[in-house]
């Protein structure tokens, strides 16, 4: 299986509703919540992922960016949203939330920066639904994909293959055609794409033409 979430980051802000209209295949839509503690931005909260949820049916994957994450991650799946990622290094007791999430009917995921070490942390595999490696600092859209990931993904691709293959693991930040079969090849199956879907002339055409090369490139 091989997923394209664009991430709203890209997006014109003005004209969600709009925006979110042009990518109609895509497999979930990926929303960014910053809080300018744990990252150096800020960009959306709960009213406006209210807000956002109402206009669409997509499912939303949303990827908190943000301190105490045992707090505030619960009301997100409280409202709606299919997916809830934490970063594990914003999360008190990561077991406790996933399961609360999951209570809440959502899929619980934890996110990893690129210099936090994925290993300590596998032992919560079981209570996950997927892990997002970082492959970019998170706070900004539109950075260069960061090959010394690589690893991390073959490693949380090893790790929930152990486990029998339901956690997906997800990459985010960079991005485009000209990285997506690296983070594939190393075990991705779930990707993350800003300017490269939000850029084009035509979202959805980008949307299908990245989840195109992963599928030719994991049938070879």
């Amino acid at each position: 299986m091989s997923a394209i979430h664009p991430s709203i980051l890209s997006a014109d802000f003005a004209n969600l509703a709009q925006e979110l209209a042009r990518i109609p295949s895509a497999d979930a839509v990926h929303v960014d919540v910053m809080d300018n503690h744990f990252v150096p931005n800020l960009t959306l909260g709960l009213p406006v992922v209210k807000a956002i949820r109402s206009a669409t049916t997509l499912p939303l994957d949303i990827h908190l960016m943000i301190d105490d994450a045992d707090r505030w991650a619960p009301e997100y799946a409280e409202a709606g949203c299919e997916s809830v990622t934490f970063h594990i290094e914003a999360a008190a007791r990561p077991g406790a939330l996933a399961r609360d999430l999951r209570s809440h009917g959502a899929q619980a995921a934890m996110a990893v920066k690129p210099g936090t070490s994925l290993e300590p942390h596998l032992k919560i595999l079981s209570e996950l639904d997927m892990v997002l490696i970082m492959t970019v600092e998170p706070g900004f859209g539109g950075q260069s994909f960061m090959e010394s990931t690589l690893p991390k993904i073959a490693a949380a691709r090893r790790a929930a293959d152990d486990l029998g293959g339901h956690v997906a693991v997800q990459v985010d930040g960079g991005i485009s055609r000209d990285t997506i079969l690296r983070a594939a090849e190393a075990g991705a199956d779930t990707f993350v794409a800003g300017s490269a879907v939000f850029g084009s002339t035509d979202p959805d055409e980008a949307v299908s033409a990245l989840r195109s090369m992963v599928r030719a490139e994991k049938n070879r």
